[in-house]
């Protein structure tokens, strides 16, 4: 018999869940851990920060449209990681997924993708605390020199043209909050969860202070006219609805990291899905009310900023409240950063596990029995993209890796319910389904995929806009990333694939 080429070895799904009872992970976190796990990296840079950019550049009020359509489209997505969780309760996430439906090259493309998720979103988070902790310290007198607190690229917008600029600087906060996340995380997951939990608690009664005070100031005429007027390309009307929407995707991609503690989660194939889809409903909820004030009390075009919390807090006139609301953005986006780069170095070390990485990512601590080499690798790196790239580049390339990775989780789900139909599943996507020519389609998984697309047909028109006006970076960046990821699986992965072994041994 012929081999299989090694881009369709598939990962048996028995196999799968072997590797995961054997696992070398403590089995430490329970759901509520879970469910703060999501909240925590979920409730982010996308509330902070992507709010203001979304509602000021594309979707004036209607933001809130957006996220609408950004969280039912997440919806039916969590749904199916829910299913596949409580099938397959292995670490990996979308990653071991694919390994198991779509063979050893798709899934090698999926961890590329989710490096770029996880690891460039780690960027972006920072990059918004830089921007809130500068404020703070303005507050008490100190100011960083502009040099320390901006990256070192920047895109300039024209009326009809984009132009990059590169200087002598280096966005030091946001580099230095990756470093710290790294350090915490390098002592053990349940250390770090406890940490978590505190800052998770904190940051959502932050928010609920915000709203609370701040719906005595909102202005209903700020809300009118709810969507503005067309203003061509992607910015405003309904085009522009669809393309805050993919930008503000980016906010949703925390609630994923639950599926890559499975691992180390008590009972995964109860708690996993109960984490996924708690987190996303309590964070769609809080999205939706906090956007709701904010530009009810500041016109909307004022609010492309990098704190524009901050700004509505100025406008109110409230200082302990700005206080307040600058530490929570502080201190709460530590627990995003954590959350994310927990749940990469999960995903790495699943990958290094099979052979596609170094042997590096899948070392653990002798005392805290985290994979700490590939923990601090992952830190070093992610500081160095927060240092250079802005975050409007960053929120675009990572809601790009979401999408089409959430794409492929839906797809799995339909896969396997037609090639394993009787495995036992203790929760099922809603719904049903339909047949074609003896083939299960799910109505859930197809909605994912189909809004997957609609989240990446405006990423993919804006940078290809940017391209025609004179920026080639996005396009440069995305094109060479991808090059990247070919031929370190043309030239390391398939050549030490665990199964490639396999097949070739005795």
């Amino acid at each position: 018999m012929a081999a299989v080429p090694s881009v369709h070895r598939r990962k048996r799904l028995e196999h799968a869940g072997r590797e995961g009872a054997a696992g070398s992970l403590h089995r430490t976190l329970g759901p509520v851990h879970l469910v703060l796990l999501g909240v925590g990296s979920t409730v982010g840079a996308g509330i902070y920060v992507m709010t203001g950019v979304a509602a000021a550049d594309y979707a004036g009020p209607a933001v809130l449209l957006s996220f609408m359509l950004a969280g039912v489209a997440c919806l039916f997505t969590a749904l199916s990681y829910a299913e596949l969780a409580s099938l397959m309760p292995v670490a990996g996430s979308a990653y071991t997924y694919a390994y198991v439906s779509l063979g050893e090259g798709w899934a090698w493309a999926v961890g590329w993708l989710l490096l770029l998720e996880y690891g460039i979103s780690c960027a972006g988070v920072a990059s918004g605390l830089s921007g809130y902790l500068v404020s703070l310290l303005h507050d008490f007198g100190m100011l960083l020199p502009h040099s320390l607190s901006t990256t070192t690229v920047q895109v300039a917008q024209g009326a009809s043209t984009q132009t990059v600029h590169f200087g002598m600087r280096l966005d030091l906060p946001g580099a230095a909050s990756i470093l710290l996340v790294t350090s915490v995380l390098l002592v053990g997951v349940r250390e770090s969860f406890r940490i978590n939990a505190a800052i998770v608690l904190l940051k959502v009664g932050v928010l609920l202070l915000f709203v609370g005070v701040g719906v005595w100031w909102v202005r209903p005429a700020l809300w009118t006219p709810f969507i503005p007027a067309y203003e061509g390309g992607l910015h405003y009307g309904a085009p522009g609805i669809f393309r805050a929407a993919s930008l503000i995707f980016f906010a949703y991609v925390g609630f994923e990291a639950v599926s890559t503690a499975a691992g180390e989660a008590r009972n995964p194939r109860r708690d996993v899905p109960l984490g996924i889809v708690g987190a996303l409903v309590v964070c769609t909820g809080l999205y939706m009310a906090v956007a709701a004030v904010l530009v009810g009390v500041v016109p909307w075009r004022g609010l492309g900023v990098a704190d524009p919390l901050a700004v509505a807090v100025g406008v109110m006139g409230q200082p302990w409240l700005a206080l307040c609301i600058k530490l929570g953005a502080v201190i709460g986006l530590c627990s995003v950063l954590l959350g994310l780069l927990y749940a990469q170095s999960r995903i790495f070390y699943t990958m290094a596990e099979d052979g596609l990485l170094s042997a590096l990512f899948r070392r653990l601590h002798p005392r805290f029995l985290t994979p700490w080499h590939g923990t601090l690798v992952l830190g070093v790196g992610v500081a160095l993209a927060t240092a250079v790239l802005p975050v409007e580049m960053i929120g675009d390339l990572v809601s790009l890796g979401t999408a089409m990775a959430f794409g492929v989780v839906c797809l799995t789900v339909i896969w396997l319910r037609n090639v394993e139909p009787d495995m036992p599943r203790v929760f099922r996507v809603p719904l049903g389904g339909f047949w074609i020519r003896g083939i299960w389609i799910g109505y859930v998984p197809l909605l994912g995929v189909l809004f997957c697309l609609v989240m990446i047909a405006p990423l993919a028109a804006d940078m290809a806009l940017a391209l025609w006006q004179g920026n080639p970076l996005p396009v440069a960046l995305l094109v060479g990333y991808a090059l990247a990821g070919w031929a370190f699986y043309r030239f390391y992965g398939r050549h030490h694939s665990r199964m490639g072994q396999a097949e070739s041994g005795p």
